[in-house]
């Protein structure tokens, strides 16, 4: 993957992506109205106070790198903008509904679980199961262009692992796609030495409860 943004430049992409999903009929964005996007307080982590010079900036930034492009209607006197963040007719690289979503939200909310990635994605696009946010993941970690997103090493007290984008830069500690591979085979190991250790268990406790009441004690 050839490309890194700033903090900022992700915020500014994300609300873009975001946008021009959850409400097409606003999009493209002025300067405004992607500024009070970008200073959102839902959805949003963390929350920022940027003013418009700012933003201009990033966005000028944006454009030099081809990640961003003004666009004008007729007759309007008020200049857009929109994102050329794959998807779009100048670039080759295409992501499913699914996986702009994904990407969309570890940009404006940092790392997160597959979990929640499920939930905080459903303005954006549909997800039935968990497993697909997990499919939708595992692809953007594979992607040959990429990998675009890592997973970060399981929290205490978490059952989900948190995953985290690469687009600003790689992240300490992360598992990338191919030890993500690696390691897949341990942990369906390690999951069926658990089950078998369960199923003991439980025999076990049959035949006390058995042995118990043989002798009258239950």
């Amino acid at each position: 993957m050839d490309m890194e943004l700033s903090p900022l430049q992700a915020r500014v992409i994300g609300c873009l992506i975001e946008k021009e999903a959850s409400t097409p009929e606003h999009y493209p964005l002025s300067l405004n109205a992607l500024t009070n996007a970008c200073n959102q307080k839902s959805n949003r982590e963390p929350v920022m106070k940027l003013d418009e010079s700012e933003v201009q900036q990033t966005l000028d930034a944006l454009i030099k790198k081809h990640w961003v492009s003004e666009k004008s209607g007729f007759g309007s006197r008020v200049v857009k903008y929109q994102h050329r963040f794959f998807n779009s007719e100048f670039g080759g690289t295409r992501f499913t509904p699914q996986q702009m979503a994904v990407v969309c939200e570890l940009m404006l909310r940092g790392p997160q679980t597959p979990g929640e990635l499920r939930s905080r994605t459903a303005r954006l696009c549909k997800f039935t199961e968990v497993s697909e946010v997990e499919q939708a993941l595992n692809a953007l970690m594979h992607h040959p262009e990429g990998p675009f997103i890592a997973r970060l090493p399981r929290e205490p007290g978490r059952r989900e692992a948190r995953y985290a984008q690469l687009f600003c830069g790689p992240v300490e500690g992360a598992e990338t796609g191919a030890a993500v591979t690696a390691a897949q085979p341990v942990a369906a190991s390690e999951h069926a030495r658990l089950e078998q250790l369960e199923h003991s268990v439980a025999a076990l406790r049959r035949e006390l409860d058995a042995l118990k009441r043989q002798l009258g004690q239950t």
